[in-house]
Parts: structure tokens; C-alpha cells; sequence
């Protein structure tokens, strides 16, 4: 799945299980820049497109992620959270995601290498993030890293874990206790 998180706290590739993947799914988290869209202003928004494509799903989204975590558990599929937004502080502070680290870090989940690689789990969002990529900096793969303000980021982590939580509310009562399990929760 593929994010563009302009608030810089997401990692830049995280290690899904398949209740992440179903959660993730009806999500739909990324968000909308300046210069991408009519009337944004100059500060990001987050948004939530369930399904990566709520407009074009015409049954109920908790219907297609049952059907996404039929076919993960079917497959055996290893899913993938990839963040191509920003790094190193929020949109118009820190940078965009390195394309050489997105493409390696894709090149080596689909090759299984990432797959193989041991992983910590995040602390704001319960994503699993590998800790070593070849070609890719080991402070890259850590979100809290990349920004000088520590404080800052743990403060825009909350914030957004906050936006998590509300959007997911609506699908709570649709989905069983292990996708609500998996869902993120806003740190006091």
C-alpha cells in the first residue's frame, strides 16, 4: 500500500501484519499537499480515501478488506506500508522521501530480502519497521530520527494517531476484535 505522509512522522516503509493490512486498507491515510490540488492553501491535510478509492467501491469497505485478508491469508502475502511523503519534520520543514531509499526499500520487499531483515515496532502507530535496508541509512528507516526536535515529532505523531483513531471509528462496529486490535490509538 502506498501513503504520501506530509507530516513526516510515518516510516518510510513498515511491515504489515494482516490485520494491519485490512486496517490500513479501510484507511486509506495520506495526505493532500499545496500545488497538487485546487483551493489547498498552504498547510498539508490529512485524508482517508477507505480503500485507497472510496468513490469507486460500491459495497460497504469492510466487504473488500475481508476480501484482502481472505487473499493475504490464501497467499501467504507479506504486506508492505510504503511512505513516500516527508522526512525530517512536516511538509515545508523537513524533505521528501529520498526516491533512491523508496526504490531500494521496494526492490528488496519484493525481492523477500526485507521480509528477512529483523524489525522494531514503532511506538506512535504499532507499524513494524524493518531496522536495515542496503542502500538506505538505518536513522532513515526510523521516522523519530530524521527530525532534529524529538518533542516536535512525538507531538505531530500524536496528532495524527488522533486522526487514525477518529476515521476509524466508523468501521468499529463492522470489523472483528483482531482488526480492531490492530487499530492505532491515540497516545495520552
Amino acid at each position: 500500500m502506498l501513503t504520501a505522509d506530509a507530516f513526516g512522522v510515518l516510516p518510510p516503509i513498515s511491515r504489515l501484519t494482516p490485520e494491519q493490512a485490512m486496517y490500513h486498507f479501510l484507511s486509506g491515510y495520506t495526505a493532500r499537499v499545496a500545488g497538487t490540488e485546487k483551493g489547498m492553501g498552504n498547510a498539508p491535510q490529512a485524508t482517508f480515501s477507505t480503500c485507497f478509492g472510496a468513490p469507486f467501491m460500491p459495497r460497504h469497505p469492510t466487504v473488500y478488506a475481508k476480501m484482502l485478508g481472505e487473499r493475504i491469508s490464501r497467499h501467504k502475502a507479506q504486506c508492505w506500508l510504503v511512505n513516500t511523503g516527508w522526512s525530517g519534520g512536516a511538509y515545508g520543514t523537513g524533505q521528501r522521501m529520498a526516491i533512491a531509499h523508496t526504490r531500494a526499500l521496494v526492490r528488496a520487499a519484493l525481492d523477500g530480502t526485507l521480509g528477512q531483515a529483523p524489525v522494531r515496532q514503532e511506538r506512535h502507530f504499532g507499524l513494524y519497521v524493518p531496522e536495515s535496508c542496503a542502500e538506505v541509512p538505518a536513522d532513515v528507516l526510523d521516522a523519530r530520527k530524521t527530525w532534529s526536535d524529538k518533542d516536535a515529532y512525538d507531538d505531530m505523531a500524536r496528532e495524527v494517531a488522533k486522526r487514525f483513531e477518529g476515521n476509524f471509528k466508523k468501521f468499529e462496529p463492522h470489523v472483528g476484535d483482531t482488526v480492531k486490535q490492530a487499530a492505532i490509538r491515540a497516545a495520552v
